[in-house]
């Protein structure tokens, strides 16, 4: 197959998989003009079209899908072997994707990336905050970060951080304006920092528990926004209520300018956990991260 070729195969898939000529064209390193051209090119030395373009999005035809399940794995498989070379590099290198939430990444992720670019600056890592649900292997990760509740049972799963717990606080100026919930169904008379899932569009839901009863509250508020760090400085400037992960606010809890309510209400849940496909092949690189990112126990390092 003449170089052209395969050039323009992987460009079909790659546009083909994002569904999008921009996004594509990003993931490449390429302009939008150049992966058109030899999209257009391709479909006309097969003498078929295989992609549906409209003002909005970007399909493939029957025969695009076809093409894309029949070459896809197979240029997956040719990507993964190239990066298995990296076996035989003195240092350790390759490109590795993850995605994850924001605290995840904020709390776990960048702490052990950091420490592992210093020993293996060969080593490039890709980090994707995405609240939503990823499919891995169809968005080309080489592995996400969950809740160890979210991770499909078909995944390889590595425990990377302790059990968590949410703390819903407000600050003493919000507190004495308003009187502190004495149960969930009472934040319907409060004023709640809301959380917008960014991949979702929704509202998150404020999920509580206390000896195995189960509330799911909606709240609302003045304030919505789609990251914690924008949630906590509302809730210091006492704006209304905010349901945060604990380590987030705990130095704020010691030196009282926040104050918990409900503690009763937030029982501990399963930590993150780093997951990837059972069939991946793994490389000296994506080891080393696993290895970095292991949880080893509140006293154990990481």
């Amino acid at each position: 197959m003449a170089q052209e070729n395969l050039n323009d195969l992987k460009a079909f898939v790659a546009v083909a998989r994002q569904r999008s000529f921009t996004n594509a064209a990003a993931k490449l390193g390429v302009s939008t003009s150049a992966l058109s051209h030899a999209i257009r090119g391709l479909e006309e030395r097969l003498g078929i079209r295989l992609l549906t373009r409209t003002t909005r999005n970007v399909s493939p035809t029957q025969a695009g899908e076809r093409l894309l399940h029949s070459i896809g794995p197979r240029l997956d498989e040719i990507d993964a072997e190239l990066a298995g070379l990296s076996e035989l590099r003195a240092t350790p290198a390759g490109n590795i994707r993850i995605t994850t939430s924001e605290h995840a990444a904020e709390a776990i992720l960048w702490p052990a990336v950091a420490k592992l670019l210093r020993r293996y600056p060969d080593i490039h890592v890709e980090i994707i905050v995405d609240y939503g649900l990823t499919d891995i292997v169809a968005e080309r990760y080489d592995a996400g970060v969950r809740l160890g509740e979210q991770v499909a049972k078909d995944m390889i799963a590595v425990r990377i951080g302790p059990d968590l717990r949410m703390a819903l606080v407000g600050a003493p100026s919000y507190f004495a304006q308003r009187p502190k919930p004495k149960a969930p169904q009472d934040l319907t008379n409060h004023a709640c920092i809301n959380m917008r899932l960014p991949t979702r569009g929704g509202l998150s839901v404020w999920r509580f528990e206390k000896r195995g009863r189960e509330l799911n509250v909606r709240v609302e508020g003045p304030l919505v926004f789609n990251n914690i760090g924008l949630r906590r400085d509302a809730v210091l400037a006492g704006f209304g209520l905010a349901f945060l992960p604990e380590d987030q606010v705990q130095s704020y809890l010691a030196d009282g300018r926040l104050i918990r309510v409900l503690d009763d209400w937030c029982p501990a849940f399963s930590g993150y956990h780093l997951y990837y496909p059972s069939r991946r092949q793994g490389t000296p690189a994506f080891a080393l991260l696993v290895d970095a990112l292991r949880y080893r126990g509140a006293g154990g390092a990481k």
